[in-house]
């Protein structure tokens, strides 16, 4: 008969000092446990762009949780291929609600927080391992990281009208982070001091005009309801000449040509829903 497995007592898995005492952190002998990341995603019919987004996390992922926002496509089905822990839910107009329930889910003792068309970079990837490990975390003070990230528009990466280096700061601590959703475009906030990373993060949104379109349209709705009686008619001119958009050429002109109208058209959108309601 084959003889039972091994249990190891929590002083032969830690190896006690003299006195018979468990090493603490910092103390000679200490085994520190591997740090074990998650990467966390809320999607929305997202079938174009799951797969490569998860497949560039999937060697550095100990876990990934996703919420889904009820998508009607392959989402979830492709997701789930990639081990994910998917739940399914409401899509909220702001979806940094679903975010923060996935990063709410997450039981790594890190959080990596992406979005379905963001590609960790293989250059980013191995830094990321790095600055998790156990040796860089026991001289580190930071609770997260600033990450910059490269966004793509149209036919190229924008490289000026403030759109690179673009920081995002999307890993923390668990526990230390979260978005405060009142706003699409905000950043998260992390308790305690943070570093940034060198590598990018890349951004594959605006694949198309058409894209762009739909979220245009979705992001100025937002706005409109959040918005006083005020928009930003200089937008246009900050993102083109004082940040020098026309170096990316035509993309960089249709970029800055709708940021700029985004404000007004958000406005007209407000004025409607307030003064002329449907």
């Amino acid at each position: 008969m084959a003889n039972p497995p091994l249990r190891l007592s929590p002083t032969d898995q830690f190896p006690p000092r003299l006195g018979g005492k468990t090493p603490r952190s910092g103390e000679e002998g200490y085994i520190r446990k591997p740090i074990k990341l998650s990467v966390v995603l809320a999607t929305h019919n997202e079938e174009a762009n799951i797969a490569r987004c998860l497949d560039a996390i999937k060697d550095i992922a100990d876990e990934i949780i996703i919420v889904d926002g009820q998508s009607t496509d392959k989402t979830v089905h492709i997701a789930k291929k990639y081990g994910a822990k998917v739940i399914v839910r409401e899509n909220p107009a702001n979806f940094h609600i679903n975010k923060n329930i996935a990063i709410e889910k997450a039981t790594g003792d890190w959080i990596l927080q992406l979005d379905a068309d963001e590609v960790v970079s293989p250059e980013l990837a191995r830094e990321i391992q790095s600055v998790l490990s156990t040796k860089h975390l026991a001289l580190s003070t930071y609770n997260g990281y600033w990450i910059n990230r490269k966004n793509w528009f149209l036919s190229r990466f924008l490289t000026k009208g403030g759109q690179y280096p673009d920081p995002t700061l999307r890993l923390y601590k668990k526990g230390q982070g979260r978005l405060p959703a009142a706003d699409v475009h905000e950043q998260a906030t992390v308790n305690g001091p943070t570093g940034h990373l060198k590598h990018d993060l890349l951004h594959y949104r605006d694949t198309s005009f058409e894209k762009y379109m739909a979220g245009f349209n979705r992001y100025s709705t937002f706005i409109s309801l959040q918005m006083q009686a005020s928009h930003k008619p200089l937008t246009f001119l900050k993102i083109y000449l004082r940040h020098r958009g026309y170096v990316d050429g035509y993309p960089g002109f249709v970029f800055a040509l709708f940021s700029g109208l985004i404000h007004p058209v958000a406005y007209i959108k407000y004025w409607q829903h307030t003064k002329h309601p449907a």
